[in-house]
C-alpha cells in the first residue's frame, strides 16, 4: 500500500524509502554511487549531454546542488570568474552564488536569481519529507550577508519560472545567458533521480559570439 500511494502520489524516491522504513518495511530504491559500476552507461550518457553543450556550460549537480561535473566550457567560464578553486571547498551552486567572495560579485542581476534559487529552495526544504541536510542549506544559505527579509520569507505561492535568466560580467564583456534544468526519465535509484543537468544558453547573438570566442569555437 505504501509504494502504491507514493507511486500515485509522485514521492520521491528518497521519500518513499523514509516512508517504508516509518511503516516497518525494508527501503526499496537502491542508491548507488555514481562511479559504481552498473550506472557506467548513464555515466556515458550524462559525459555525451555535457560534450553536446560545448561551447557552453553545462553541470551535472546532485539534490544538495553540489556540482558533481562540468564539461570544458563550464570549467573555462567559471574558472575564469572564480579564479583556481585549489583548496577551496567542493563547489555548490547556491554558495557560490550567495557567497559575496565567490560569483555574486560577477551577477549582475543577482537580486532576481537570488530570489528564483531561494523559492526554489524553500520549496525542497518544506515540501514531502522533511529533508534535514536541504534545511541546513537554507538555513546557512539565508546567513549569508545582504541577504534581504523578503527572500527569508517562503513565498510559495509565486509560480517557479520556467527558465533562469542570469547575466554574468567580466573585465567589461557582459554574459547573457538563461538555465535548464534536465532530469533524468523514469528512475529507479535514488542517485539517478536526483541528478541534474543545468545548461546555459546564450541568450543573444552578443553573448554566444563572447562565449565562441572565449571557448575557441
Amino acid at each position: 500500500m505504501v509504494v502504491l500511494l507514493t507511486t500515485v502520489l509522485g514521492v520521491p524516491l528518497r521519500e518513499r524509502n523514509q516512508l517504508l522504513l516509518a511503516a516497518g518495511f525494508a527501503p526499496l530504491y537502491h542508491e548507488a554511487r555514481l562511479d559504481a559500476p552498473e550506472l557506467g552507461p548513464v555515466r556515458a550518457a550524462l559525459d555525451a549531454i555535457l560534450r553536446q553543450q560545448e561551447p557552453f556550460p553545462a553541470a551535472v549537480l546532485n539534490r544538495y546542488w553540489d556540482i558533481l561535473d562540468m564539461n570544458q566550457a563550464g570549467q573555462r567560464f567559471f574558472g575564469m570568474l572564480l579564479g583556481s578553486r585549489e583548496g577551496r571547498p567542493a563547489p555548490n551552486v547556491l554558495r557560490l552564488m550567495f557567497d559575496p567572495k565567490e560569483l555574486r560579485p560577477h551577477v549582475r542581476n543577482w537580486d532576481t536569481v537570488a530570489e528564483t534559487l531561494l523559492q526554489r529552495l524553500h520549496r525542497e526544504a518544506t515540501g514531502g519529507v522533511k529533508d534535514a541536510v536541504t534545511l541546513a542549506l537554507l538555513a546557512e544559505v539565508l546567513d549569508y550577508p545582504g541577504v534581504s527579509a523578503q527572500l527569508r520569507r517562503p513565498n510559495l505561492a509565486l509560480p517557479l519560472m520556467p527558465v533562469v535568466s542570469i547575466s554574468f560580467r567580466h573585465e567589461g564583456t557582459q554574459y547573457d545567458f538563461f538555465s535548464t534544468v534536465t532530469t533524468l526519465g523514469t528512475p529507479q535509484d535514488v542517485t539517478l533521480e536526483e541528478l541534474r543537468i543545468e545548461c546555459f544558453f546564450p541568450a543573444n547573438p552578443a553573448t554566444e559570439r563572447h562565449a565562441r570566442g572565449l571557448f575557441g569555437a
